[in-house]
């Protein structure tokens, strides 16, 4: 139990007040926490809720557009990589080509889906946590919150974009500081040898 969940609070003695109302679902911190217990299969991305809350990527394009989804891509690759953990991204639209030519492909690590004519991603992400169920934990990111609530139904997790999009960000700033410390450490050794 973390001492935020604790009943008896920090000093062991029962709380005077109620504790705060829980948000929609889990908060993002208690929702990592509680993913190093029980796995993390997958995460699965609303695409268009993602890219029209991130504003400072593909500044100047539309929020649509194939370029602002494969900047959506690269960086989600680049959190993937640093994750570990497989991630499904999924778009309204029956086609990439309707607007738009995609120059990222669907791997099985980092998978691109749109949905058909008469469906949307918010039906795909629901089915898809659904078969998901016995194989572990799935992570949803939307701002819907009747989309949010469906998947915690169904045992998932979710969390806003927003806190996704802060996640990604320390993520990938602690890569890079990581990568710049073993350079660092690199050059130093090969300075020595010289």
């Amino acid at each position: 139990m973390w001492p935020e969940d604790n009943p008896l609070g920090t000093a062991g003695k029962p709380n005077s007040t109620p504790p705060p109302a829980p948000d929609f679902a889990f908060s993002l911190l208690t929702a990592l926490r509680y993913a190093k217990v029980v796995p993390l299969v997958r995460i699965f991305i609303d695409g268009y809720s993602l890219l029209h809350q991130w504003r400072e990527l593909a500044p100047g394009k539309p929020r649509h557009s194939a370029a602002a989804r494969d900047e959506l891509v690269r960086i989600l690759t680049l959190y993937r990589d640093s994750a570990g953990t497989p991630i499904t991204v999924f778009f309204d639209g029956s086609s990439p080509v309707l607007r738009g030519p995609s120059e990222t492909r669907s791997t099985p690590e980092m998978e691109i889906l749109f949905s058909r004519a008469g469906q949307t991603a918010d039906d795909m992400i629901e089915r898809a946590a659904h078969r998901m169920q016995p194989y572990g934990e799935v992570l949803v990111v939307t701002d819907d919150h009747a989309e949010r609530d469906t998947v915690v139904g169904m045992g998932g997790m979710a969390t806003s974009c927003w806190n996704f999009i802060q996640t990604v960000a320390d993520a990938l700033a602690e890569q890079q500081g990581e990568i710049r410390f073993r350079n660092r450490r690199e050059q130093h050794q090969f300075n020595r040898r010289l």
